[in-house]
């Protein structure tokens, strides 16, 4: 790399966002900030812009943009507010590479936005691929653009994959970590309480995708966004429940040979792969010690218990807009499920009712896929 990447972080607050610029804090010949954004955090988001001076800063809530301005008009800062802004800012000319890892639907317009304007993507949000992952992937190869998967699983695929781009897959293999109730049975996560899925045991992740793995929804949205990044039909992608979080995913190729990625549960790695891809970067991550793992174990995920992994099969395989029904029905859940107002257990009935009444349409525009994510938020919602 001759001259320094520059990078936008959508989302720079979040758990991604905060390792994003951890990395690039370490590689400051490599990379430097020139966008950041956030929802919300003014205090957070002000405190990294004083520490990486970006060309620009946009917070989503407007009520919030006094404040930051206020902190940052000496510095040479430039500060925009509102939704319309985040989408937006992706168009600067001078971005290099757009991290997209705001969470959830909300990140799904300002990706978009920044694919038209031919930007490549370190995808760090699988619900904008679970959402419209058709609608997505042909603009992608309509403006020649790249995207780069943040998330473990799919960084560890994607590096499986490099030099064998001609190479037929016959199956890949998502790791799961199983969560925090791996081998409990319905009885038990009917009484589960937010703090016990708080915790999970081996990745420090946010609120929203902590909820999401102990309930293996997240399991069931990266089986999803795998399909089209990496161009499989629904068969051709399987679950494997890996407790140890060391093999972050497998490729079976058609002669039956398997490549995986290893390496400790930490995801500045994956982060690091996509911001400076095609190159690896040293640096000082702590490193794996087998004699530390003398044993690997691997199990089939119990899809009777944790019904939400099977929900995001049956709507991958029902394909159009239900997995955006999904989503949006999911997110619905999460949060009800963080304010106390539905069990465990409830979250994966309320989806799947939601699936049952939201409106279903095979071949959706984006106007469409906007539509039934408020349709599907407001049964959602009504249900509760």
């Amino acid at each position: 790399m001759e001259t320094k990447k520059r990078i936008a972080i959508l989302g720079s607050t979040g758990s991604i966002g905060t390792q994003a610029l951890e990395v690039i804090k370490e590689n400051p010949s490599l990379f430097e900030v020139e966008v950041l954004v956030a929802h919300s955090n003014a205090v957070l988001l002000i405190e990294q812009a004083l520490a990486f001076k970006p060309n620009a800063v946009v917070i989503g809530d407007e009520k919030k943009y006094q404040e930051v301005n206020n902190a940052l008009r000496a510095h040479d800062i430039k500060v925009f507010a509102g939704e319309k802004a985040v989408e937006q800012i992706v168009e600067m000319e001078t971005i290099d590479l757009v991290l997209a890892a705001i969470v959830g639907y909300a990140g799904l317009a300002s990706t978009i936005n920044a694919i038209r304007h031919k930007k490549p993507i370190a995808l760090a949000n699988k619900e904008t691929l679970v959402v419209a992952g058709e609608l997505v992937t042909e603009l992608a190869r309509e403006n020649g653009v790249n995207i780069y998967p943040v998330d473990s699983e799919h960084s560890a695929i994607f590096q499986c994959l490099a030099g064998e781009w001609e190479n037929k897959i016959e199956k890949i293999y998502l790791t799961a970590s199983g969560g925090p109730f791996r081998g409990k049975n319905k009885d038990f996560l009917a009484t589960v309480k937010k703090e016990q899925a708080l915790k999970h045991p081996n990745w420090s992740m946010g609120a929203k995708i902590t909820i999401d793995s102990a309930s293996l929804m997240n399991k069931g949205l990266e089986v999803i966004e795998a399909k089209w990044l990496f161009h499989l039909a629904p068969s051709q992608i399987d679950v494997i429940v890996h407790p140890q979080s060391i093999v972050h995913s497998l490729v079976q190729f058609e002669d039956g040979s398997l490549k995986a990625q290893l390496g400790l549960p930490d995801m500045k790695l994956p982060i690091q792969y996509a911001l400076a891809y095609p190159e690896r970067i040293r640096n000082n991550f702590k490193r794996f010690n087998f004699l530390d793992y003398p044993q690997l174990t691997f199990e089939k995920p119990d899809l009777e218990t944790f019904t939400n992994l099977q929900l995001a099969f049956d709507a991958l395989h029902k394909g159009g807009n239900m997995p955006c029904i999904l989503n949006a029905a999911n997110e619905v859940a999460v949060q009800a499920f963080l304010e106390d107002k539905v069990s465990f257990t409830g979250m994966s009935d309320l989806v799947f009712n939601t699936m049952q009444k939201t409106g279903f349409i095979k071949t959706p525009s984006y106007t469409q896929y906007v539509e039934t994510d408020q349709e599907a938020r407001r049964i959602a919602l009504h249900l509760l």
